[in-house]
């Protein structure tokens, strides 16, 4: 299996600079992709990184992937409800597309297996993706989906299916090599990336709302521009910047709801069967594309026969040689807390809190087992190790893109975060005075004005 630990000293700084033209907040996927196409962007226009005024710098407390993107499934789809949501997805897509080497992108397809209650929601989407020019191919009918996906896999067995849809492009990647990439192709560009040094404070100017500096471990750095990729820690930063904690919805009924928690946590729950990657393949012998399956047929233990649930589940999985063994996850579990007396360090596998229990193994390899006859009597390879770890929501659970306090840009992805390797490229537009249209409906202002994204049939909060 391949050292997933997060990577150290990619760059060594003896000192925090005094100053910076932009500091980057996060070393994860939002931080090094922004870092990364905002170097590219100057460079273009002649820009020396480094020189007045183009200096970028970006901190972690820990380092490189040492959040939730160092953790991450690595699935990359199109698959939303939400027109917008595909539109954003289709251009990460292409990104993860153009340097798919750098990026260890496995672009083997991804695959929507579901049942009738969300028969015509997928059937939009497949009408969409076509609108948008991104290849996929629609079946309807349980006869029509059992031959289809029996052409993949034939010992295909999962009941109550009535539509797929197989996104031609997408896949995965995997999740250290692909920052690895990022952070070499920042660094050649001039980045700087400091790793160990923590937030403490963000310093406003007199009689201004910008943040003139950022107070950390290590002393405190002058900014021009602050950008914000932190993860599962935004409620901190958020609080830092004395954003509000509590927020007002214009509802889908015209009516405002006022008190609504701005962040929420949810538990991810996901895990390795410890099978060799190859025990997954197609009838062709070939990778298979990315599975998300979702029914309402009852699901029973594979280990004794007991009822798991008779109500709406979903499972996805793909082989990862990364992980080394068939790797997935199933839907998150809410954390009852309010977000501030949630504990996010230590984070992942660490946390003593929010690591999945055996009543994830139980499910996770059940769901298999009612999938494919090959997992069978598989739930004795599952990998006992804590797994998993938690993230930040947003109170409708998609993403907020935007500047706050006149100069500090936040990615706050709300757990959609590292198959969007493409908000990057378009915040650096942003941040070079160029609106990109994309962010527009992930703007802070859409919750006043009740601009909200559509809500799916999913048992996922993500879909």
């Amino acid at each position: 299996m391949m050292d997933v630990r997060p990577l150290r000293k990619e760059v060594v700084v003896t000192a925090l600079p005094s100053h910076a033209a932009y500091v980057i907040i996060g070393a994860g996927i939002h931080g090094l992709s922004t870092a990364m196409h905002l170097a590219q962007r100057l460079k273009a226009r002649g820009k020396a990184i480094g020189a007045s005024g183009t200096r970028i710098v970006v901190l972690d407390k820990t380092g490189i992937g040492a959040g939730a993107s160092g953790i991450a499934c690595g699935v990359v789809r199109n698959n939303y409800f939400q027109p917008a949501m595909r539109e954003l997805m289709a251009h990460c897509v292409s990104v993860w597309e153009a340097d798919a080497d750098a990026y260890s992108y496995h672009p083997v397809g991804y695959m929507q297996i579901s049942p009738e209650v969300m028969h015509a929601q997928v059937g939009t989407i497949y009408e969409q993706q076509r609108a948008i020019g991104y290849e996929s191919v629609f079946v309807e009918g349980a006869a029509a989906s059992q031959k289809y996906m029996q052409g993949i896999f034939h010992d295909w067995q999962a009941k109550n299916i009535t539509s797929v849809l197989h996104e031609k492009r997408g896949g995965y990647a995997n999740n250290m090599a692909s920052l690895r990439g990022l952070a070499a192709k920042a660094t050649a560009l001039g980045v700087e990336i400091i790793e160990g040094i923590t937030v403490t404070g963000l310093r406003a100017g007199s009689g201004t709302a910008a943040i003139t500096a950022v107070e950390t471990s290590a002393g405190s750095i002058g900014c021009d521009e602050i950008i914000v990729g932190v993860g599962p820690w935004i409620n901190t930063i958020w609080t830092m910047l004395e954003l509000p904690k509590a927020i007002a919805i214009k509802g889908r009924d015209g009516k405002m709801n006022d008190g609504v928690p701005m962040w929420h946590y949810m538990a991810l729950q996901e895990g390795t069967l410890g099978v060799d990657p190859n025990f997954q393949k197609t009838n062709a012998g070939a990778m298979p594309p990315v599975l998300h399956v979702d029914t309402d047929a009852p699901l029973y233990s594979d280990r004794d026969g007991a009822l798991i649930t008779d109500k709406l589940w979903g499972i996805y999985y793909k082989p990862d040689f990364h992980f080394g063994g068939v790797q997935g996850g199933a839907m998150p579990a809410n954390v009852e807390r309010p977000a501030d007396e949630v504990r996010v360090d230590p984070y992942g596998p660490q946390s003593p809190e929010f690591v999945v229990t055996d009543n994830f193994a139980d499910m996770w390899t059940s769901a298999l087992a009612h999938c494919q006859k090959r997992f069978e009597g598989q739930h004795g390879v599952y990998r006992k190790e804590p797994s998993g770890g938690i993230g930040c929501f947003t109170p409708d659970n998609f993403p907020v893109i935007d500047r706050f306090r006149d100069n500090v840009y936040v990615i706050a992805d709300s757990n959609h975060g590292y198959k969007m390797i493409g908000v990057g490229d378009l915040v650096a537009d942003e941040l070079l005075g160029t609106r990109r249209a994309l962010l527009d409906p992930f703007r802070f202002s859409r919750y006043a004005a009740g601009r909200l994204h559509p809500v799916s049939n999913s048992p996922f909060p993500w879909s």
